[in-house]
């Protein structure tokens, strides 16, 4: 068995029982963690010097279509009408399996190099049975952690859609790719929901993924499009439970929050594009006042980073805004405590994301007896030096250039500031080429700008 011991970080462990430690060890043991604590044993371990450095869990996204990654910035000033015009009625349609692949690689080597180790993909381009696979295959060979949840093909998504979901494929998908729960990348399914798709199609999608028994991720409340009360039908028809990802919920009416919060579901926020794209205002406070733990993801490469470090800072400081001018209406200035501090950020980024994929008995935190997902940042450069406090470094300051190494279930898949094992060149050269395929079948010419009909 492996054992690498880190050696004297400051460490931020997430674990109410352990707090932060400074001038800390953490050991490793095969895929799990073995101890957190000072002065631990070597044993012949693999020593990683943790002097000047921040060793934190994985940060875990809960909303992501990697698929996009080979659109990156192209609807960097677009409108959600303009983004669905675009990406699924003109661009969708013509990626082929090997676009996907690629989308899904650069995607996925992309949140490993920033220190999010897990992902919640939602794979909603699934033209044939070969995009399917190549989207898991992509996945899987990245060595990161994953819910690839299976979507609709892209003609299947365009609202309000009346096509059921292929069920056959999504069987088989299932029983080929995901025979085991018990392996890094598992099955989900992405639903379209009431918003999105007629409601004895919903019904019938709802069926099916819980005949197949996997994690179900749905949006509500993004914009315009989710004031029609999503939630309440939902749970109305009995379909919200622990086994629900509700994305995005900023237009959601007030009373739908309590509703998430006693159905047991969960929700993952994407304030980057929930705000570029006129979704409304992160939902942060209306989930915290019902006693919800928010997540965190990235949503698209469309239009916005693709790391959590700049959307932790983005929730931390909209709240602290919402706060301050609160106060000032009421002719106050802020005393107290501010509203959500940076510890809450990392939580979000870390143990709620764990929570929200029914998997924080495994990942979210640094505790021993866990999985080994870990990242370790350089914190003894100009950026971050002198280091007062770790958890303000992280949300205020933190970037993927920071991120030194990375280890998902004990294996080490960054190293030194380099992913290991990975010809970047090569990767990049891969969603290039993809690139320039899906924008010349939508008919753009070499170095154009793409820009939805209509608009």
């Amino acid at each position: 068995m492996k054992r690498t011991l880190i050696q004297n970080a400051s460490i931020i462990s997430v674990d109410p029982a352990l707090g932060n430690l400074d001038g800390a060890d953490l050991l490793i043991e095969g895929t799990r963690i073995a101890a957190v604590g000072h002065d631990l044993p070597s044993d012949g371990a693999e020593i990683v010097d943790g002097r000047g450095t921040i060793v934190m869990p994985g940060m875990i996204d809960t909303h992501r279509h990697l698929w996009q990654t080979v659109l990156r910035n192209i609807a960097a000033d677009w409108t959600l009408s303009q983004y669905f015009a675009g990406v699924r009625v003109q661009l969708g349609g013509h990626f082929r399996p090997e676009d996907v692949y690629a989308g899904n690689l650069a995607g996925a080597y992309e949140a490993l190099n920033g220190g999010v180790t897990t992902v919640l993909d939602w794979s909603h381009n699934m033209n044939t049975p070969e995009h399917a696979d190549a989207a898991v295959e992509a996945l899987k060979a990245t060595h990161g952690r994953f819910v690839m949840c299976y979507g609709n093909s892209n003609d299947e998504w365009l609202p309000v859609s009346d096509r059921p979901t292929n069920a056959a494929d999504a069987r088989r998908v299932r029983a080929q790719h995901f025979s085991s729960d018990d392996q890094l990348v598992r099955m989900g399914m992405a639903l379209r929901g009431p918003q999105y798709a007629t409601k004895d199609v919903t019904l019938d999608d709802w069926a099916l993924a819980r005949e197949l028994g996997v994690l179900i991720s749905v949006h509500v409340g993004d914009g315009a499009w989710g004031r029609d009360r999503p939630v309440a039908w939902l749970a109305e028809n009995g379909l919200l439970g622990p086994d629900v990802v509700c994305a995005h919920c900023n237009s959601l009416a007030d009373d739908e929050f309590r509703i998430m919060a006693d159905s047991g579901c969960s929700a993952a926020m994407t304030p980057e594009i929930e705000m570029q794209m006129g979704h409304g205002w992160p939902a942060t406070r209306r989930l915290l006042d019902v006693g919800m733990a928010p997540s965190l993801g990235i949503d698209i490469a469309t239009c916005n980073s693709g790391h959590l470090f700049q959307v932790m800072r983005t929730v931390l400081l909209v709240e602290r805004a919402f706060a301050h001018a609160d106060a000032a209406r009421r002719g106050e200035t802020l005393d107290e405590q501010l509203p959500v501090s940076t510890k809450d950020a990392i939580e979000f980024a870390t143990i709620n994301g764990a929570k929200a994929l029914r998997l924080d008995h495994r990942i979210g935190s640094l505790t021993p007896g866990k999985d080994a997902d870990v990242v370790l940042l350089r914190a003894d450069g100009i950026e971050m030096a002198p280091m007062n406090n770790a958890a303000g470094a992280v949300v205020l300051a933190g970037h993927p250039g920071l991120v030194d190494s990375v280890w998902v279930a004990g294996r080490r898949v960054k190293s030194g500031g380099r992913l290991v094992g990975v010809d970047e060149r090569k990767v990049v050269q891969q969603v290039d080429r993809s690139r320039d395929f899906v924008l010349a079948r939508a008919g753009v010419e070499q170095g154009g700008r793409f820009h939805p009909a209509g608009y």
